[in-house]
């Protein structure tokens, strides 16, 4: 089998009703319940005109400026299914545009994560399927490979293994690990009632900030009368 030119079958993915839950939840809350200890890299920003994105990976590790294996990833992609692509965040040539993900919205994908850059920025930022990418530019992509297919991908130390779950907002991008979902799932729902129950009390002007100088006390931090 050739290392760097291979396309693998994907052994499990989360279940697609399980990651549409995730569509009510922002990614933040998320992040913080995993001790916000992982992030896909603050310049993967969304492209497309808004809303959140949820589902299991399709991955792909490419060349920097090669999309050979994107194009087979969309024969291979099931509805709701994100591309996420490694191409090491070169923004040298454009890796999908407006044409690619007409055809992942033709087949009801869950979006495309792009560690690299699009092209046709404009249509796609007035469209609401989920694009994530680092950059844009007019060049065009190569297609001679090398890449690999369901194989385990990083991001920014963001480690995606494939049929994770992937979430995006207006906030960024955020893997959570298979064995992880249900878990985490109801842990952001908690922790989305808590903050509910912050605004409240700031609109109410009963928010308890007492935690502060209760921190600022535990680092013998000096503070002028």
């Amino acid at each position: 089998m050739n290392n760097g030119l291979r396309i693998l079958k994907r052994r499990r993915a989360v279940d697609l009703a399980l990651a549409r839950q995730y569509l009510d939840v922002p990614v933040a809350n998320v992040s913080d319940c995993m001790a916000r200890m992982t992030a896909g890299g603050a310049r993967l920003r969304p492209m497309h005109a808004g809303g959140r994105m949820a589902g299991p990976a399709l991955t792909i590790k490419a060349r920097p400026g090669d999309n050979l294996m994107i194009h087979k990833a969309l024969q291979l992609a099931k509805p709701g299914d994100v591309i996420v692509v490694d191409a090491g965040g070169d923004l040298t040539n454009a890796l999908i545009g407006e044409i690619m993900v007409g055809d992942a919205v033709n087949q009801k994908l869950g979006g495309f994560v792009m560690n690299g850059a699009i092209r046709d920025a404009g249509a796609i930022r007035e469209g609401s399927f989920p694009v994530f990418a680092a950059g844009v530019t007019h060049r065009g992509p190569y297609k001679d490979g090398p890449g690999e297919i369901n194989v385990p991908i990083s991001i920014d130390g963001m480690v995606i293994e494939p049929g994770d779950l992937v979430i995006g907002d207006e906030d960024g991008l955020l893997c959570v690990p298979f064995d992880d979902a249900e878990r985490l799932l109801a842990a952001a729902h908690q922790k989305q009632v808590i903050e509910n129950k912050m605004v409240a009390d700031i609109q109410a002007g009963t928010f308890d900030r007492s935690w502060v100088d209760a921190t600022l006390t535990r680092l013998n931090c000096y503070i002028e009368e």
